[in-house]
């Protein structure tokens, strides 16, 4: 494996914290009076997204996650499942007790109730959604230059029913594949399912890649639809190993990367995400080698450092879009 260098001049502190000020900028012009672009994000031929984890800080509306995504100047999202239920009606589960909160057998027992009664419900109106919401949904978010790749319905644990609705619900809305967390049982029942609907079955990894003998391929020789959703901030923290290493060696095999600045596992603190710029990650390396082969891998800005009190989610991923900008462009 040829070795990874810095091709480009890193970005300083300082430029990015400038450069980040006009996007922040941008971000405050209201999403109606702004032109939807299908560009949108785009540098150098490198698709800069989002999952919408990144605004988990804020209110999760399928109407605000695509005001959110206008205003940081985002232009794909890989959209976790509960606003798209959400918004296509949904019923709603009873409302989890406080956490903490004591509670008698009698309350717990009701609860408990409660809950599996609503999860008959859900299960009953995934088995005949109403398809039209998630082309309304779609059309949506398309309207406003955004696109969704990849749904996150993690669905390894559902009925066969519920797993079938969920790639016909991402079919709809556009997306080239459905999301699950990276494990043996997920990877085994969704490739399938995948290849049944011609689209793909995308697996997220945490720290795995760090266990003594681990290697993605086993994974991925289950089905020729499972693919990877490589986060390489969680692979270089709990490694130290460049992303790189994986990204050349199964590009073929990555539709989604996600992007975050770790420090690695020797440093202080170790396996810890940092503001863009202070951490350790070589972003600029994972960028200019998706866009100098052009790998058509999309590239997932995933907030996970902690948000400074005088910010904001959407303001944080802004300077996240302009810091990848200022090495593609």
């Amino acid at each position: 494996m040829k070795e990874q260098t810095q091709t480009k001049v890193q970005v300083t502190r300082r430029e990015f914290l400038s450069s980040a000020a006009a996007a922040a900028a941008l971000s405050m012009i209201p999403l109606h009076f702004r032109c939807a672009s299908q560009n949108r994000s785009n540098f150098g031929g490198v698709q800069i997204g989002a999952i919408t984890y990144s605004f988990r800080s804020m209110p999760g509306s399928a109407e605000e996650i695509l005001d959110y995504c206008v205003r940081s100047g985002i232009g794909s999202i890989e959209l976790m499942s509960p606003a798209v239920e959400q918004y296509a009606g949904i019923p709603e589960s009873p409302p989890r007790p406080a956490r903490g909160a004591e509670i008698s057998e009698e309350e717990r027992a009701a609860y408990n109730a409660a809950r599996e009664a609503a999860t008959e419900e859900i299960r009953k109106w995934r088995l005949s959604p109403p398809m039209e919401k998630f082309e309304a949904l779609r059309k949506m978010y398309n309207n406003e230059g955004v696109n969704i790749h990849i749904v996150k319905f993690s669905p390894a644990t559902w009925s066969d029913e519920e797993v079938d609705y969920t790639f016909k619900a991402a079919k709809a809305l556009g997306a080239y594949g459905v999301s699950d967390e990276l494990g043996e049982e997920a990877c085994q029942r969704l490739g399938p399912f995948a290849e049944k609907y011609n689209m793909y079955a995308v697996f997220h990894n945490h720290r795995q890649p760090a266990e003594t003998g681990f290697s993605f391929d086993p994974f991925l020789e289950m089905s020729s639809a499972n693919m990877l959703n490589f986060d390489a901030g969680h692979f270089f923290g709990c490694t130290g190993l460049h992303p790189n290493t994986i990204i050349e060696k199964y590009h073929d095999r990555i539709k989604s990367v996600h992007l975050k600045d770790f420090m690695g596992p020797e440093s202080d603190p170790p396996d810890t995400a940092m503001p863009w710029g202070q951490g350790e990650t070589p972003l600029a390396d994972v960028l200019l080698l998706i866009q100098r082969e052009g790998w058509p891998i999309n590239c997932d800005i995933e907030l996970e450092y902690t948000i400074p009190e005088e910010s904001d989610a959407v303001t944080e991923v802004a300077k996240c879009v302009e810091y990848c900008r200022n090495i593609l462009v």
